[in-house]
């Protein structure tokens, strides 16, 4: 469905379970860095009430996301750690193209789609592949609502744009994330 040109070694998911209370931290964070994206393009695009609406509601489910996953971490008995950088997701930002204010948007809905995809693979990878079955069950839930919103992403980058030259861009964004995340999926991170 996302057409990632690199697929996660399904052995991260073994890293990953190794120190599942530092996974699940830093997850945590990523649903609040999604949140705060979603907010950040809302500011953005006044002009499109239709799409404000829909950006609201990932918003408030990125949220979500976040408390439940600082739930799993509180009832484990787990310390919430700190905010951790997240590199995957810095080197994608500097593909972000900063020409005109339309192009910006565009390519900041492609930012989020592309996280949101990535996101949901590794959701995938641990699925399949670790042997805790309450996270089996929640990733697996994640996993949907990530997949949906990644369509979600890609549909608005289309309908602000021609969805040709979108198209277009979405394959120098699959190419360029091809790239970097050669160097990613060796640590208890989500997009490490």
């Amino acid at each position: 469905m996302f057409k990632l040109r690199l697929l996660t070694d399904p052995r991260w998911a073994n890293i990953a379970e190794g120190n599942l209370e530092e996974i699940l931290t830093d997850h945590a964070w990523c649903e609040q860095k999604a949140t705060t994206n979603a907010i950040t393009i809302i500011t953005m695009i006044p002009e499109h009430p239709e799409i404000i609406t829909e950006l609201l509601f990932i918003a408030k489910e990125e949220l979500e996301h976040f408390q439940m996953v600082h739930e799993i971490i509180k009832k484990r008995g787990y310390t919430f750690g700190r905010e951790r950088k997240d590199d995957y997701v810095g080197q994608l930002f500097k593909f972000i193209v900063q020409g005109t204010r339309e192009n910006y948007i565009i390519d900041r809905m492609l930012f989020a789609a592309m996280i949101e995809a990535r996101s949901c693979e590794r959701f995938k990878v641990l699925t399949e592949n670790i042997k805790d079955e309450e996270l089996k069950i929640f990733y697996k839930d994640l996993m949907i609502s990530e997949a949906g919103h990644y369509a979600t992403f890609i549909k608005f980058a289309r309908q602000l744009g021609d969805p040709e030259k979108v198209n277009q861009r979405w394959e120098e964004w699959l190419e360029y994330e091809a790239e970097i995340i050669k160097s990613y999926g060796k640590k208890e991170s989500i997009h490490g």
